[in-house]
């Protein structure tokens, strides 16, 4: 990262590892950045993207304006001009990828699951620590507005002590019997099914919101054993394949826990329920929480995202729920939008994302998520699927450093 003169914008190398939906959605997030927070100074370049298929090489060079383009994600890492890097691969290859790009000194944002378990991510969390790099982690929702108001509400006692939480993400992208079987469903491929793809995303959201978890009592279900095969790089995991040849699935449709949370200034007995499926009919994207406390309580789905409904009256002419919209007051809101009720949308928590990956990098601030975040969420992922194995509960292990944005770091 270097700047050219005194006061300009400090210009960021930026190198990218796949160039599908997730890859175009990282690009755009660091385009718009400089725009939504130019009072930080910095400036990412598009330097060098990577793709194994030849026309998401020509697509990155020639629309989305990396100045260069390979099909082997090693001269990205090996590439002097790039700084930081961007891992938007599938979830098989995020092990090795990340390891590499540790071993070669790039600071790393990489999408989750960062291994397909527990062990897989700790090894990748090693290596980063190793080298002493800044990680951030694709927990996109974390950055909501109304997520950081309803995290800030708890903060301040507003809800007392939070006693009760229950959360769900329910996404119907795989309720279609003759949906493909794609890598998501291949436990070498993707590790668990929704446990890992929805059930993380869970996980770190009530984490990071209230505190994180200790133990859990968990169970899995498939809802449909076999899928028809889809070749590997011709589609999505929402093609639909009539009358194909069918092969099994090997990971979960749907995953519910117990949990229990970690004593916190305002968590203290808490505990919860979480669910997950990809196979609901019904919710799109219904991923979302409600959080009870002694003195309040408030509920948030994404679906819904720039709405927050909050409860801060037990008796009186005021009891119930105010829905509050988007405005100023809430997170990032006043970065995107001029007014109260107007919509910010999934691509902008990811311009969030990448201006607190960039900011750590540079030693501005650090209010990212880490692999330390990530190590944690696998661990409790790991812990439900043994519980959901044996029908007891686990503890879920400690992971040092890992802190959900509750304890200030340096």
């Amino acid at each position: 990262m270097t700047a050219k003169t005194p006061g300009a914008a400090r210009e960021t190398g930026v190198g990218l590892i796949s160039v599908g939906w997730m890859g175009k959605l990282h690009t755009r997030a660091y385009q718009a950045m400089p725009s939504v927070y130019p009072e930080l100074g910095l400036k990412p370049r598009l330097v060098h993207a990577a793709d194994t298929a030849e026309d998401r090489v020509a697509y990155a060079r020639d629309v989305l304006g990396y100045e260069k383009a390979s099909t082997d994600y090693r001269a990205v890492l090996a590439d002097p001009d790039v700084d930081v890097v961007s891992i938007c691969a599938p979830n098989v290859l995020h092990h090795e990828i990340g390891i590499a790009a540790a071993k070669a000194g790039k600071p790393f944002w990489i999408e989750k699951p960062v291994g397909r378990g527990a062990e897989e991510t700790a090894e990748v969390a090693a290596a980063a620590r190793s080298a002493g790099l800044v990680t951030s982690i694709g927990y996109n929702y974390r950055h909501a507005p109304a997520v950081e108001r309803a995290r800030e509400l708890i903060a301040e006692g507003r809800l007392g002590r939070i006693t009760n939480v229950r959360a769900t993400f329910f996404s119907g992208y795989a309720a279609e019997p003759k949906g493909a079987l794609s890598w998501r469903f291949k436990r070498d491929l993707a590790g668990h099914g929704a446990l890992s793809d929805l059930m993380s995303h869970v996980v770190d959201l009530v984490s990071y919101v209230v505190a994180p978890i200790s133990e859990v009592s968990a169970l899995t279900s498939t809802v449909y054993t076999e899928r028809p095969i889809l070749p590997m790089g011709s589609g999505t995991h929402f093609a639909v394949i009539e009358d194909g040849e069918m092969a099994r699935v090997e990971n979960d449709d749907y995953t519910a826990a117990l949990v229990r949370f970690a004593p916190g200034a305002h968590s203290t007995g808490a505990v919860g329920t979480l669910e997950a499926s990809r196979t609901i009919v019904g919710p799109q994207c219904g991923f979302g929480f409600e959080i009870y406390g002694t003195d309040g309580s408030v509920t948030w789905n994404f679906e819904r995202m720039n709405e927050l409904r909050v409860a801060l009256e037990r008796s009186g002419p005021h009891q119930g729920y105010t829905t509050v919209l988007g405005n100023g007051h809430l997170g990032d809101y006043a970065r995107f939008q001029p007014g109260p009720g107007n919509s910010m949308g999934y691509d902008d928590l990811k311009v969030i994302e990448a201006k607190k990956f960039l900011a750590a990098v540079a030693g501005i601030e650090h209010r990212n998520s880490t692999i330390e975040d990530a190590h944690a969420v696998a661990e409790m992922i790991s812990a439900a699927a043994a519980s959901a194995e044996s029908g007891a509960w686990r503890r879920v292990p400690d992971v040092p450093g890992a802190h959900f944005g509750h304890t200030a770091r340096s």
